[in-house]
């Protein structure tokens, strides 16, 4: 499987580590009321989606950067890569 790094272009997969869903960079705030349970639920409950997901990369063999790829989980077909850091940042804006 071939990652289109957003910064070094095509890169084998095998450079990576994969970190899982996408969704961890929206960690719950700790200080809110209820946090135990966001973090619970946060944690460990997820979904296993059959098709399009977004998931956590780790350029571990590279330049230690910090990916989020659109992957289909059926055909493993990348319909997209973005850096996790400017999908944090945009996150942060749309509050």
């Amino acid at each position: 499987m071939i990652i289109n790094h957003p910064l070094l272009g095509p890169r084998d997969a095998q450079e990576f580590v994969y970190l899982g869903d996408a969704r961890l960079i929206e960690r719950p705030d700790g200080m809110a009321e209820g946090a135990p349970q966001a973090f619970h639920d946060h944690v460990y409950l997820r979904d296993n989606p059959a098709g399009e997901h977004r998931e956590l990369w780790y350029h571990e063999q590279g330049d230690r950067s910090w990916l989020v790829v659109t992957r289909n989980t059926v055909t493993h077909e990348i319909t997209g890569v973005e850096l996790a850091r400017d999908v944090a940042r945009a996150k942060g804006r749309s509050r």
